[in-house]
């Protein structure tokens, strides 16, 4: 059998910062314990508070801990797309004057040569995918090792963000005791869970739509191929429903969640709910189908500017179509609305693993998922970034004390599963190697219509 294998995702997103322990067991991997905590200290996806950040992801890796009984030190921690760039690279490197078998060294050797290219100093390169590797001529080479050659040569894609980003989130990882084993790219990482093979091959628009922004990812030959974000998202629609409605923040929040409906086609003006109005005592009756109307022009202004930009690139070409994740993917009956302004078919994912069935979710478990999918020669060239990559993280009890404390705030992980919504079209994708956690399956005694929205209140 073999050795289990650690993987911990860490998401630090505006609204949540989760983390998530899977282990992996002869190619299979089970998710053994999540944390969750609101986010304090970041603004449009930017950390701008790390003393925030630090107490929020203490608060979120305990809790993971306690769940999964395990003490690790190693993270895989995700790379927003917020200004980052994609380019190509080469790199050449000369094994020896006559033909000799190429070993981890030559690879090393030639994954470096193609990084050594001069980079603006505010900007970092946190990953790099090789393409194809070229063995004395002859292309198209997955994995070079074993091989006798003179010359070995490289192509790949390296991806860079503001130094600014990375500097923070190191310095959270080491105030929280943690090590960066290294960096996926979110938008990786949610196409390994939210499309299925074909789709990644073909080529989907993959939308991930969570409180600060939104951003849209072109996947096609398994490979990103563009990126267009929108800084509206989820709090943009909670400030509109609190400035028409003229409520708080807070009760503007609850109302979104409990009662928001995307498409006003599919609501009833007979249905009501209380609501909260500043500077007067008794809450006022207000319409589902006005509410929605008050969501749907906020949609419409995000999906309008998002599919001018993939118009550009013909991404609506692409036979895929679009998949929508992110917390916003939460609200009923997007996956309809979308669908009409996009012209295009659309399908909401939702994590298909219990504790985990809410599509904020999305980005934690694809961080682990693509990490424990990575093969030798990918691990081998990443190690050139960062030295962790190779390095395996086993697993080790808990200390009891961090167990007990933690137990309290993440009880709700071992009580509540949290379903697919009504409205929501199930994921068509494979999944032979799905994660599944221990949790039990909560019992549904109330009505849908009631408590549709009742679990969201511990998500974003």
């Amino acid at each position: 059998m073999d050795k289990a294998q650690i993987y911990v995702g860490l998401d630090i997103g505006t609204t949540a910062i989760r983390v998530i322990v899977g282990e992996s067991i002869n190619e299979h991997l089970n998710i053994i314990g999540v944390g969750s905590e609101q986010s304090q200290g970041l603004k449009d996806g930017v950390i701008v508070d790390i003393d925030k950040v630090v107490a929020a992801t203490r608060k979120a890796v305990h809790q993971a801990q306690a769940k999964a009984n395990v003490k690790f030190d190693q993270v895989v921690v995700g790379v927003p797309a917020k200004e980052m760039l994609i380019e190509p690279v080469k790199g050449m490197a000369i094994v020896a004057d006559q033909p000799k078998e190429i070993t981890d060294q030559e690879v090393r050797n030639v994954a470096s040569a193609a990084l050594s290219r001069n980079l603006p100093p505010e900007r970092e390169i946190v990953a790099i995918t090789p393409q194809q590797f070229i063995v004395d001529g002859q292309a198209h080479i997955v994995d070079p090792r074993g091989m006798s050659a003179v010359r070995i040569e490289m192509e790949a894609l390296v991806y860079s963000v503001p130094t600014l980003v990375v500097n923070n989130i190191r310095k959270v990882l080491e105030r929280t005791g943690l090590r960066l084993k290294h960096f996926v790219l979110n938008s990786l990482a949610l196409s390994t869970v939210a499309l299925n093979d074909g789709e990644q091959d073909f080529g989907t628009i993959l939308m991930d739509m969570g409180g600060a922004q939104s951003t849209a990812y072109v996947i096609h030959d398994h490979q990103l191929k563009f990126i267009v974000e929108d800084d509206e998202g989820g709090d943009n629609l909670t400030k509109d429903v609190s400035v028409v409605l003229n409520t708080s923040m807070t009760s503007a929040e609850k109302i979104k969640r409990n009662y928001g409906v995307a498409n006003p086609r599919s609501t009833s003006d007979s249905e009501k709910f209380p609501v909260e109005i500043v500077g007067q005592d008794d809450p006022v009756l207000v319409d589902e189908t006005y509410l929605s109307e008050i969501l749907e022009a906020r949609f419409e202004q995000i999906f309008d500017r998002l599919a001018a930009k993939l118009e550009q690139v013909h991404a609506f070409d692409l036979p895929g179509g679009v998949v929508i994740t992110g917390g916003v993917a939460e609200t009923m009956s997007l996956n309809s609305l979308a669908a009409e302004l996009l012209d295009a078919k659309v399908r909401i994912y939702t994590p298909k693993e219990m504790g985990l069935r809410n599509s904020s979710f999305a980005t934690v478990l694809g961080l682990i998922t693509y990490a424990a999918g990575l093969s030798e020669i990918e691990l081998l060239v990443t190690s050139v970034i960062n030295h962790n990559a190779l390095s395996a993280t086993a697993s080790q009890p808990a200390v009891q004390k961090e167990s007990e404390s933690a137990q309290t705030s993440d009880s709700r992980f071992s009580t509540f599963g949290f379903g697919n919504r009504s409205n929501q079209t199930p994921s068509q994708q494979n999944q032979a190697k799905s994660p599944t956690t221990a949790a039990k399956k909560p019992k549904q005694s109330e009505p849908k219509n009631k408590f549709r929205n009742f679990f969201n209140k511990f998500f974003d």
